[in-house]
């Protein structure tokens, strides 16, 4: 049987190196197998350094992280999968290839019951990761959905209702179907989805909510129709759809300095972010940079393109081409009619004038569009407000401590906005980090959204918040008007974020002691209550979190992003504004009235509370449902009597019940549903603060040492009865590489 499948394998794949497709010629840089190896898997072509194995030999791949199967069980149709694993590959270029998505779906009943699920989760191991063209996109009329890695956490919401007019088709915007973005450098992720009412509101229009990665514009929304017809819409994903994947040589054994003889001749190194590096031909040669003898020259006076395009004498050079006018005449070969015949007499003379004449037209074109970029910088420095800000510094005087930035200062500092200074991005932009002239280290913001309308505001909003002087807020030093977006730039914090430190940070959680989680928690408190309460107009934050607090070389909190931040006029208690919030952070009455107040920050910091206590996400896709969000389930457990059983176990040893017990009702009062029965946040500052005066008191400290003992002992015998472990995703003996769910789906189908 063995000998069988062998035969049949060899008989659906080709031996041989032909890339020339599409046309004349494919000027692929990887285009070809090793040498008596195969090269096409039904109708993919798999490009060296990636390999076919044969039975178990798996030598036609540059090492055994990079070898492909091609399954011939269907001899019509042989698929290539990815090592021995389940993972298709639909092509391959030089830096990615292409599988299938998985979306999952959930569809209801019309009593709001489930009728029909599936989640799915995909797991990648080295030298392959997501790539950030991927797009995650969310379809239903009723429904949220938390996509989530190693490292990042992102979500999307779908919402509609059958009162409303119809989505438009091709609109992924938020109704009926929303797109978010995922960073680059992933090598897993999965997916929760649910509803906010099971879909009982709007199931005469759209019965099942779906979510899936794909490669951004591979999917176009058609509105109402794919809302009302769930089978259609998963079989149109399943069938066009692909997830894009980044590979790269040696992730985990250096750059190009140490890989360089892996580049073979007329070809180059280059390093990729994340680790690893790849190989490509230099211009003007083709071939594969991976095999010898390396990339061979283009013959580019055989082009169609460059014979219909040179007007003259075409020679070929290594790795480029000259093309010069014929014999007798002059000028410009590559234009038509831009060789002119050549007069002996005079050619001397019109040289001169030729070249006098093109000084003359070159120093016009530079001077005119010099006077354009400064012209455009003047229109955006106004559309941003710029005139509006130079006259309130100049009124206010040196009550204003505010920089304008030059385009010059900023592109200096941050390398041009180089990939390798970005420190952040979302949905509202990119951060750099940037150096100024003055060696100060800066963190540069630079914006996605613009609204040429709200300018005033928006300079009234940067004067009040440079004056937002805090020892725990991240400080605004300035800004850029000269751009079409304005750039805000702000102090560098360099110790990441508490949310790294709770959650990714190996060993983050040692250093948190019961008095550090105490004194991090008063300095977050007290410069949110000196927002609300002591700047010349109340501010709102408006996305309070664990991953918008810093911490710097000390480990001091400060306050950060306030990018969603909205100032509160004097005379009004609530404001209503568009919902901007994180979810597992957003406060459900802000969510459900869009009235915001300064108790929408009070619910947010108590969720930063309950994961300093827990240790534990605000919402857990790998845990239960009944523990899946911390809010309810932390509440819940306190009204049971259970806040032992999920406080994190150096919590346990460091600190008293009844100091546990005070701040497990502190969080249950900022997370009351309704706002008016939350505290403000100076009365958390002072309940905090006491709490600490408490902890810090010797003689308090050695009468409830002895007090306690006991209790302590056994919570220090007995951790493993609060350490919950994460949810194993599972692996098998056989592929120990990559793990994906592929139920079956004519039984898991939507309908």
């Amino acid at each position: 049987m063995a000998h069988s499948n062998e035969k049949n394998l060899m008989t659906n794949i080709s031996l041989g190196t032909n890339s020339k497709v599409f046309g004349v010629r494919l000027r692929l840089k990887i285009s070809s197998a090793k040498p008596n190896c195969p090269t096409h898997c039904g109708n993919v072509t798999v490009p060296y350094p990636f390999g076919i194995a044969i039975g178990n030999d798996t030598g036609c791949s540059f090492n055994n992280s990079l070898y492909v199967t091609c399954n011939t069980y269907d001899e019509n149709n042989p698929k290539l999968f990815l090592r021995s694993g389940n993972i298709e590959i639909y092509n391959f270029s030089e830096s990615e290839f292409r599988i299938r998505t998985r979306p999952s779906f959930r569809c209801y009943n019309q009593d709001g019951t489930i009728s029909r699920q599936s989640e799915r989760w995909t797991r990648l191991t080295s030298p392959f990761t997501f790539s950030e063209k991927n797009k995650f996109t969310v379809l239903g009329c009723d429904d949220y959905s938390l996509i989530r890695g190693e490292s990042f956490s992102t979500g999307c919401v779908g919402v509609c209702s059958k009162n409303q007019d119809e989505p438009d088709d091709g609109e992924c915007s938020g109704s009926g179907c929303c797109q978010t973005s995922i960073p680059k450098g992933q090598d897993y992720y999965d997916v929760t989805l649910e509803a906010f009412a099971n879909h009982t509101d709007v199931w005469s229009i759209n019965r099942c909510g779906l979510a899936f990665l794909g490669e951004e514009g591979s999917f176009v929304f058609q509105g109402a129709k794919d809302l009302s017809n769930s089978l259609d819409v998963w079989e149109r994903i399943q069938a066009t759809v692909r997830v894009v994947v980044d590979w790269v040589i040696a992730p985990n054994g250096g750059g190009c300095s140490n890989q360089s003889t892996e580049c073979k001749e007329n070809s180059s190194c280059y390093e990729v972010d994340g680790g690893g590096y790849r190989c490509r031909c230099n211009n003007g040669y083709e071939g594969n940079p991976y095999l010898d003898p390396g990339c061979q020259d283009i013959n580019e006076c055989e082009d169609p393109v460059v014979k219909n395009s040179c007007h003259g004498d075409c020679s070929n050079t290594p790795g480029s081409y000259n093309c010069t006018c014929l014999q007798g005449s002059y000028g410009d070969a590559n234009k038509e009619n831009g060789c002119q015949p050549l007069n002996q007499s005079k050619s001397s003379s019109s040289t001169v004038i030729i070249i006098v004449i093109l000084s003359i037209i070159l120093g016009i074109f530079y001077a005119i569009r010099r006077k354009k970029l400064m012209n455009l910088r003047e229109k955006f420095f106004e559309q941003n407000g710029g005139v509006l800000l130079k006259q309130k510094i100049k009124s206010q005087g040196s009550h204003v401590a505010m920089t304008l930035f030059s385009i010059e200062q900023l592109r200096k500092a941050t390398n041009n906005y180089s990939e390798e200074n970005i420190i952040g991005r979302g949905g509202y932009g990119v951060v750099y980090k940037g150096v100024l002239s003055d060696n100060r280290v800066v963190a540069i913001k630079k914006s996605k959204i613009v609204d040429g309308s709200q300018a005033e505001q928006f300079i009234n909003e940067v004067l009040i918040l440079t004056q937002v002087i805090h020892r725990n807020v991240v400080n605004l030093l300035g800004c850029c008007l000269e751009e079409e977006v304005p750039i805000l730039v702000y102090e560098f914090i360099s110790n990441d974020t508490l949310y790294h430190h709770i959650h990714s940070r190996m060993g983050g959680m040692s250093w948190l002691s019961w008095e550090n989680r105490l004194r991090i928690a008063i300095e977050a408190a007290g410069a949110l209550a000196y927002l609300h309460s002591e700047t010349i107009m109340p501010i709102i934050h408006r996305d309070v979190k664990s991953a918008n607090i810093l911490l710097d070389d000390n480990y001091t909190a400060k306050i950060a992003d306030f990018g969603a931040s909205r100032l509160v006029p004097l005379d009004h208690e609530q404001v209503t504004t568009l919902i901007q919030g994180t979810l597992g952070y957003l406060d459900p009455e802000y969510f459900n009235t869009s009235q915001l107040t300064e108790k929408s920050d009070v619910y947010s910091f108590g969720m930063v509370l309950a994961e300093l206590v827990t240790g534990k996400k605000p919402i857990g896709v790998d845990r239960s449902n009944v523990q899946k969000n911390l809010a309810t389930y932390f509440v819940s457990s306190i009204k049971e009597n259970r806040l032992y059983d999920i406080v994190e176990p150096q919590m346990l040893r460091e600190a008293t019940p009844k100091q546990i017990q005070a701040v497990g009702d502190l969080v249950k009062r900022c997370l009351s549903l309704q706002g008016n029965d939350r505290p403000t946040m100076k009365e958390v500052v002072v309940e905090l603060d006491t709490l600490r005066k408490f902890t810090t008191d010797p003689w308090i400290q050695q009468q409830t040492f002895q007090d306690t003992s006991i209790s302590v002992l056994e919570v220090e015998q007995s951790d493993d009865l609060y350490e919950v472990p994460l949810i194993s995703y599972g692996t098998n003996d056989k592929e120990p590489y990559l793990n994906s769910t592929d139920m079956a789906f004519q039984e898991n189908k939507p309908r």
